[in-house]
């Protein structure tokens, strides 16, 4: 039987178009990187980077940017035998604007439809989405069909196995427990209205978020994010009816207000965040999220699982790119070990801010 990965991601992939001049708007920007770009790609980066065993559920157009996704997910170390084409609908490309400290403007080209919702339920290999110690899905991929059938299939296996396997441990004594948080489903809330019919005034997803609420054991969302999920804008009540709705820790991201988790066995920890000079605050979440997934594996303490993963959203914070970006775990340490990421850090291993 094949080793379980450590952590399978689920949704969205593309090709972030970032500009290297900062501060300045869109039409007047005349340089551009290329990188992989998607939220839960890159957190199946971050997590690789950390040392896990990733791979990542979705789909690319049959098309140059395609190849080029595939070329660079290889290159990270993430896995991907589930990385399919669709040959109707293009890659989709993603420009942002970058105005430090807290307003980058992303502009999503995913029309006339992106094909990771594209993934279809009889395509999913539900055994390696069942035996994998982290499974990582986001609200993205719940605004359309046939993505959310595929979603919610991988979400109904994953709780399935777990109902059985505690039936299991209940009528025969483990001698080796395994250890807290062995295995999770973690619920990306994810809000992108311009991904909904509606928009912000959509009246399907918050049934949907619900839906899928009640298959995970761990929620993570900003304040607008879990205001969708529960209706609660305040990060204590947001995090009550987080694991009211089902989940077993609800995490609650305040920005500069740092993040407040709660677990469902009473313990809470409130953590500020690690100061950074902010160069671009897109794709810090999915550094948060990989290092939350290395945290869990661990097992450690919610408290210590949430200082580490605010220190690697601030590195990416303090860089241009995204999925490049994603720290090793020595700059994750050495960050906590100096209270702040320092200029040295931002700038990375080979020197440079990538």
């Amino acid at each position: 039987m094949p080793e379980p990965y450590d952590v399978i991601t689920m949704g969205r992939i593309g090709v972030d178009l970032y500009p290297l001049d900062i501060g300045v708007p869109l039409a007047r920007v005349e340089t551009f990187g290329k990188f992989l770009g998607g939220s839960p790609t890159n957190v199946a980066v971050a997590a690789a980077r950390l040392g896990r065993r990733t791979a990542v559920i979705t789909r690319t157009g049959r098309d140059a940017f395609g190849e080029y996704l595939h070329q660079e997910l290889r290159g990270f170390g993430v896995d991907d035998r589930w990385v399919t084409e669709v040959e109707e609908y293009p890659t989709p490309v993603t420009f942002c604007e970058i105005f430090p400290p807290d307003d980058f403007p992303l502009h999503f080209y995913r029309q006339p439809k992106a094909p990771d919702l594209e993934i279809h339920p009889p395509e999913l290999d539900l055994d390696a989405v069942r035996d994998a110690r982290i499974f990582w899905m986001t609200g993205t991929g719940l605004s359309a069909e046939p993505s959310r059938a595929a979603t919610l299939a991988a979400l109904q296996a994953r709780s399935a196995s777990a109902r059985s396997a505690s039936a299991r441990s209940g009528s025969a004594r483990s001698e080796s427990p395994a250890p807290e948080f062995r295995t999770a489903t973690v619920f990306d809330l994810d809000w992108r209205p311009m991904f909904w019919d509606g928009g912000d005034h959509s009246s399907v997803a918050p049934a949907r978020y619900r839906e899928a609420l009640a298959h995970a054991t761990v929620a993570v969302g900003n304040i607008d994010e879990c205001e969708i999920a529960t209706g609660e804008r305040e990060p204590h009540a947001a995090a009550r009816a987080l694991l009211a709705a089902g989940v077993e820790l609800a995490v609650v991201k305040q920005g500069p207000k740092g993040v407040l988790a709660v677990h469902r066995d009473g313990s809470t920890a409130d953590v500020e965040p690690l100061p950074v000079e902010v160069v671009n605050g897109l794709g810090a979440g999915d550094a948060f999220g990989g290092a939350l997934c290395h945290g869990l594996l661990a097992g450690w303490d919610i408290a210590r699982i949430m200082r580490y993963a605010n220190a690697a959203g601030a590195i990416v914070a303090s860089r241009i790119a995204c999925s490049s970006a994603m720290p090793f775990p020595d700059e994750v340490e050495r960050a906590l070990a100096e209270g702040a990421v320092t200029e040295a850090i931002a700038a990375g291993p080979s020197g440079a801010a990538s």
